[in-house]
C-alpha cells in the first residue's frame, strides 16, 4: 500500500471521528492563540487531519489521491522504494506545518481564530506535480481542461488576492504557502528536476 493511500485512509478516519465529536475536533484544530499561549504546537500538524464537513474532506482526499500517487512514485523511483515513501510523507507533513505558519504569526494574539483541513498539504502535492508535468492537462472541477502550469499560476494568484482581500472563512494563505512549499521542496531535494521543469516549459509549442 502506498503511503499516499495510507494518508488518505488515516485522514478520513480521523475526520470522521471529528465529525462525531466536537471536543475531539477542537483538540485537533489549528488555533494560533492556544499554540502561542499554551504551547500546543501539535495543532499545526493535527489540524491537517480533520475537516469541516464531508464535502471539504472528499474534495481534498480526491485531489490528494489523484496526484499524490504519481508524486510518491516519482520520489520512490529516484530515492528508492522505502526512502522515497518517507520523503513523500515528510513533504506532506512539513507542508501542513509550513502552511499553518503564516496564520500562526498573524493570529497568535487573537482568541477567535481557528483553522482545519489538509488543503495546504494538498496544494503542496499539486505544485509538486507541476514540477514534473507543467503542460499536462488537469481538469478544473473535473470538467474544464487546463494546463497544470496555467492552473498553478492562477491558483497562486487567486489565493494571494483572496488572502489579502479577506472576508472569507477559507484559509487562502494556507493554500498559497502550502503550494509554494511543495514546489520548492520538490526541486530542492533533486535540483535536476528543476532543470527538467524549465526544459519542459521552454519546449512547449504555441
Amino acid at each position: 500500500m502506498s503511503f499516499n493511500l495510507m494518508i488518505v485512509i488515516v485522514t478520513c478516519l480521523i475526520s470522521y471521528g471529528a465529525f462525531q465529536d466536537q471536543s475531539f475536533k477542537y483538540k485537533f484544530m489549528h488555533i494560533p492563540f492556544e499554540e502561542h499561549s499554551q504551547g500546543e504546537w501539535y495543532r499545526m500538524l493535527s489540524s491537517g487531519f480533520i475537516h469541516r464537513d464531508w464535502v471539504h474532506l472528499l474534495v481534498n482526499m480526491f485531489v490528494l489521491y489523484s496526484f499524490g500517487e504519481y508524486i510518491e512514485l516519482r520520489f520512490t523511483a529516484h530515492f528508492g522504494p522505502l526512502l522515497g515513501k518517507f520523503v513523500y510523507l515528510g513533504m506532506y507533513l512539513l507542508a501542513i506545518v509550513f502552511a499553518s505558519l503564516p496564520s500562526y504569526y498573524r493570529h497568535r494574539e487573537h482568541r477567535g481564530y481557528a483553522a482545519l483541513g489538509a488543503s495546504g498539504a494538498v496544494s503542496a502535492v499539486l505544485l509538486a506535480y507541476v514540477v514534473f508535468a507543467p503542460w499536462n492537462l488537469i481538469y478544473l472541477y473535473a470538467i474544464v481542461p487546463i494546463p497544470a502550469i496555467v492552473a498553478a499560476v492562477l491558483y497562486l494568484a487567486y489565493s494571494y488576492y483572496a488572502d489579502k482581500k479577506g472576508g472569507s472563512n477559507i484559509g487562502h494563505d494556507a493554500h498559497f504557502y502550502g503550494a509554494v512549499f511543495g514546489f520548492f521542496f520538490t526541486i530542492a531535494i533533486n535540483p535536476s528536476w528543476a532543470n527538467g521543469f524549465i526544459s519542459q516549459l521552454l519546449s512547449f509549442n504555441f
